[in-house]
């Protein structure tokens, strides 16, 4: 209201002096004067607009699962587990200058003896160059996947996230680095980073690579580009290939040269969606071949129906090949997943499946790991 009053002041004091004499100097100083109070008003107004956001998502899971073994005792997991609490903030420094990042507390608690641990998954400033190409410098995802860049519980099906991105590409997998990010008015765009690269003490283990940007080992970089395209109304089509030239960083006896490969496809028609992805890594060295890890790969095929705007059903068929830290062996895996969704809001779901898990122990035996898994999830 004060501000109302003021502006029409402003503009009282402005018609009024037209009329008067434009030779006076005091009247020229009371102009000049009026100017400035009318800049101050508009300033005021933009000035309570935020410029610096906060968000955040979270899930709790209820894990219901028997694992049987031929030779072996029976064993069971029944587990509450707050798996995921993270808030975002971010700050636009002005319509071309950006900054974003990402805290994660995992497992409810963290610290000595504890389950948990805290973690800074994104921090990032984004620059765009002009309106097709942009740049991001700091902590940053990787362009790889389906879900690396988007997890946020209420965006996918299933309690856990899938076990073919977990446990290959590795998601969820963020590196210190650069990007440099285009677009077209075509549908396609593409990302190209330089960054940190995978840290494996034994030269083949993936997922246990990961650094996190965390005092890094950077003595060999790893260089990644992807291509997309969503072009068509309900259709996404991606390809990243990423090349790491020692996942030993130089401490191994001879270098383990890595290149990952990874496609995947997208397609909504009406209710009915399904995706389908497939990731390979191909290792070199000596350690990786004599340990037979040299390939790990997997893919899985997702279809889901949303029989409301509330709720959604989904299928999933999992299978991947990747090196198993208990067995000590490059075990092959297979998955079925059946679930239902149910979002009481958009940004808030709550989530039931059951599980049918194969492994290939040292591929001798079949472990069988089966069971149903209930959530909760929200993102804002």
């Amino acid at each position: 209201m004060k501000l109302k009053k003021i502006s029409f002041l402003v503009s009282a004091l402005l018609a009024s002096q037209t009329a008067m004499a434009a030779s006076n100097p005091e009247i020229e100083e009371l102009r000049q004067q009026i100017n400035a109070l009318a800049q101050q008003v508009e300033d005021s107004k933009t000035s309570n607009k935020s410029n610096t956001t906060i968000g955040g998502y979270g899930e709790l899971h209820y894990n219901n699962l028997k694992t049987t073994q031929p030779g072996q005792a029976d064993s069971e997991k029944k587990e509450i587990d707050f798996h995921r609490f993270v808030m975002f903030l971010g700050h636009e420094f002005n319509d071309k200058i950006r900054f974003f990042s990402e805290v994660e507390i995992e497992h409810g608690i963290a610290g000595e003896s504890q389950n948990g641990e805290v973690e800074v998954e994104q921090a990032y400033v984004e620059l765009d160059l002009n309106k097709q190409l942009s740049t991001k410098a700091g902590m940053v995802l990787v362009p790889v996947g389906i879900l690396n860049e988007t997890h946020e519980p209420p965006t996918f099906y299933g309690v856990e996230r899938n076990p073919v991105e977990k446990n290959i590409i590795p998601a969820t997998w963020w590196n210190g680095g650069l990007t440099l990010n285009g677009r077209s008015q075509s549908g396609f765009s593409y990302d190209v980073m330089i960054s940190e690269g995978l840290y494996s003490a034994d030269g083949y283990s993936i997922r246990d690579g990961r650094q996190k940007t965390s005092e890094a080992k950077a003595n060999d970089l790893a260089y990644t580009g992807r291509i997309k395209y969503t072009g068509v109304p309900g259709l996404e089509l991606a390809a990243t290939a990423r090349y790491e030239s020692d996942l030993g960083q130089g401490t191994l006896a001879s270098k383990a040269p890595a290149t990952l490969l990874e496609t995947h496809a997208i397609y909504t028609i009406d209710q009915f969606t399904v995706k389908g992805l497939y990731a390979q890594w191909d290792i070199s060295g000596d350690a990786a071949e004599a340990a037979n890890a040299d390939q790990q790969s997997g893919y899985y095929i997702e279809p889901s129906y949303k029989l409301t705007e509330k709720w959604g059903v989904f299928t999933r068929y999992n299978s991947w090949k990747s090196w198993d830290s208990k067995s000590m062996s490059n075990d092959d895996f297979n998955q079925i997943d059946v679930g239902v969704n149910y979002w009481p809001h958009p940004d808030v779901v709550f989530k039931a499946d059951y599980q049918w898990k194969t492994q290939d122990w040292k591929n001798q035996n079949d472990k069988k790991t089966n069971g149903f898994n209930l959530g909760v999830g929200y993102q804002f």
